[in-house]
């Protein structure tokens, strides 16, 4: 496997292992382990079709091509306004849900070497130091990414591996299928990987042999990881009581119990800084990957040349906006973040299986390479969409 091969597998790892992993197994505990499997399995099916679906579409296009293009170029006007505003409401509400929680990680980081920031500058700094790699390319955030990869696949070897002998049997048995639906949006959400496709096409020049295998292990890691979390903490908090994941469920502070309550049933000081450093890293890198498909997009749909003083004009559409949100809006993004689940749905299923469609057969721009079942797949892919859609909005409303 050569060096930028494994790199973009740990790019598609890196932006769908994001700080909302500890989350996971509190918003799947009403099904259980067995049926969160399924639910796992089910929507990494779903999430790697779309994603080749993008690959299809996007090969089309010129390399430097993102989702506006493609959506004009498929589905006209109407589809490139549904993929202007799902994008950036997606991208930006994620974004600046990554440099509140990378902002509030790095005061406490430096407040242990006794430097004092208030939440506003160390916010800027997360999201400047991350933001100058962004705007160098693809190539940068690879480099700096594979580096973090690495130490956030030890610290999660080294959380398992301290969690696993205390898993029981008995609470891994626990769960009711009929909550399955309620944590359809996110479990697809965690493999929201398919943003970063167009900027790994580009990267790879056009070598669909690597991008299809890149796309494949690269989804594949995070399934496995989930399941492995899935019976580390399913196996070991248990589903009901005060301290146990269904009250987690409807706590405001559902990240902090979790971590409490696993470090206090496991007593080991050193589960809580796995915790901690975990965490943190996955911030670090969902930013990462987030941002630099956001970048790409921008410098598509605006029609923006990545180079000389445009990058720089592209980086401040990139990362102000969510950082003012930050900085003077903090509840806007996270009334953005409970709607995460639709947009994703909208953008990374049902648009690609819509633009493949359009594609294919009615605008006859398909060549070379095309992902298998044909519109049987397509119409599978829609009708899932729009069942995942009107059951979250009906929850909603």
């Amino acid at each position: 496997m050569n060096a930028k091969l494994l790199g973009s597998i740990l790019l598609i790892v890196g932006t769908s292992i994001g700080g909302g992993m500890l989350a996971l197994p509190i918003a799947t505990s009403q099904t259980g382990f067995v049926d969160s499997s399924l639910l796992l399995f089910c929507c990494w099916l779903v999430m790697t079709a779309s994603a080749f679906l993008i690959l299809e579409v996007n090969l089309w296009l010129p390399s430097d091509s993102n989702m506006i293009s493609m959506a004009k170029a498929t589905l006209g006007k109407s589809g490139q306004a549904v993929a202007w505003v799902t994008y950036l409401l997606l991208l930006y509400s994620l974004l600046a849900a990554y440099i509140a929680g990378g902002g509030g990680f790095l005061k406490n980081l430096l407040s242990t070497f006794h430097l004092s920031l208030p939440q506003w500058t160390s916010s800027i700094l997360f999201a400047s130091v991350l933001g100058v790699i962004v705007i160098q390319g693809v190539r940068s955030v690879d480099m700096v990414n594979r580096t973090l990869m690495f130490l956030k696949l030890g610290a999660f070897i080294l959380l398992i591996a301290l969690i696993f002998p205390n898993v029981s049997l008995i609470k891994l048995n626990s769960g009711q299928f009929n909550y399955m639906t309620a944590s359809i949006t996110v479990a697809i959400t965690s493999f929201g990987f398919a943003t970063i496709v167009p900027s790994l096409r580009h990267y790879f020049q056009d070598d669909i042999k690597k991008l299809h295998l890149a796309i494949l292990i690269g989804s594949l890691i995070p399934l496995f990881c989930y399941i492995l979390w899935d019976i580390a903490i399913m196996g070991v908090i248990p589903r009901e009581g005060n301290h146990g994941l269904m009250a987690m469920l409807h706590s405001n502070q559902s990240t902090t119990d979790f971590v409490n309550s696993l470090s206090s049933l496991l007593r080991r000081q050193a589960i809580t800084n796995f915790a901690t450093v975990f965490t943190s890293i996955c911030l670090a890198t969902s930013f990462l990957g987030v941002a630099l498909s956001l970048f790409d997009f921008l410098a598509d749909g605006l029609k923006i040349k990545k180079e000389g003083r445009f990058t720089f004009l592209i980086g401040l559409l990139t990362f102000l906006p969510p950082l003012l949100v930050v900085l003077f809006y903090p509840g806007a993004f996270i009334a953005a973040l409970s709607y995460a689940g639709i947009y994703c749905v909208i953008l990374l299923i049902l648009l690609p299986a819509l633009m493949a469609w359009s594609g294919r057969y009615r605008k006859s721009l398909a060549g070379g390479y095309q992902v298998i079942g044909g519109k049987p797949l397509l119409a599978a892919l829609i009708l899932i969409s729009v069942y995942i859609i009107g059951k979250s909005l009906a929850g909603i409303i």
